[in-house]
């Protein structure tokens, strides 16, 4: 359950107000003088394998935090609930924090390893556009109590956020219409996002999360 609410935390980053409407810049990005040695998916593949790396290391820190404050973990679990129930209300715009609707810096993408690199740092620049998301996911992994878990989530994470980047790629011609839909319910996909987020939070918070992480261990 909470590796399904993972995943759907990565996906709903994917479609964020601030992250969806840059989609074509960045795979402006992977395009740019591509060739048949260097095709744009190829980068685009490096690109999320190095976003997916820097993620997992977040993941594999967080739950080294928590392992070494086990013995506070009733404290763990409320201040990473309290984490994620603020998130929630920033989501749904119940909260409003301006930093957390950045934007995109422009940047060159020359080859594939440089597609890598700039995955690697991706999360700097992605933190202020999903940050509620992110965040989310990141106290889960610092609430889990095993480094292994806490590295699977963010795998997890990454997988929502990266899947459609790559479907993306290679279907971006045929998208077009579907992204359109999802931008004219932004309203109802936030309130939905950041009730699921505020829920997770006190789940979390009560300790719920570790025993439903317990049973899908």
């Amino acid at each position: 359950m909470t590796y399904f609410i993972t995943f759907l935390e990565g996906l709903l980053s994917f479609i964020s107000p601030c992250m969806l409407p840059l989609l074509p810049v960045y795979l402006s990005f992977f395009a740019g003088s591509a060739d048949k040695k260097e095709p744009k998916l190829l980068r685009t593949i490096a690109f999320v394998l190095g976003f997916t790396l820097s993620f997992i290391v977040f993941g594999l820190v967080l739950s080294a935090l928590g392992i070494l404050l086990a013995s506070y973990k009733t404290v763990v679990n409320i201040v990473c609930g309290a984490i994620m129930v603020f998130f929630g209300l920033t989501v749904a715009e119940i909260i409003r924090l301006p930093f957390l609707s950045g934007r995109a810096s422009r940047v060159k993408v020359a080859g594939v390893f440089s597609a890598f690199v700039f995955g690697l740092v991706y999360p700097i620049n992605l933190m202020p556009c999903i940050g509620a998301f992110l965040g989310s996911a990141l106290a889960l992994a610092a609430s889990s109590g095993s480094m292994l878990q806490g590295a699977l989530l963010l795998t997890v994470y990454s997988m929502g956020l990266g899947i459609p980047f790559i479907l993306s790629a290679l279907l971006m011609s045929h998208l077009t219409d579907l992204f359109t839909k999802i931008k004219s319910h932004y309203g109802i996909i936030k309130k939905i996002s950041g009730g699921i987020l505020i829920l997770v939070g006190v789940l979390t918070a009560c300790g719920l999360i570790e025993k439903l992480m317990s049973l899908f261990a």
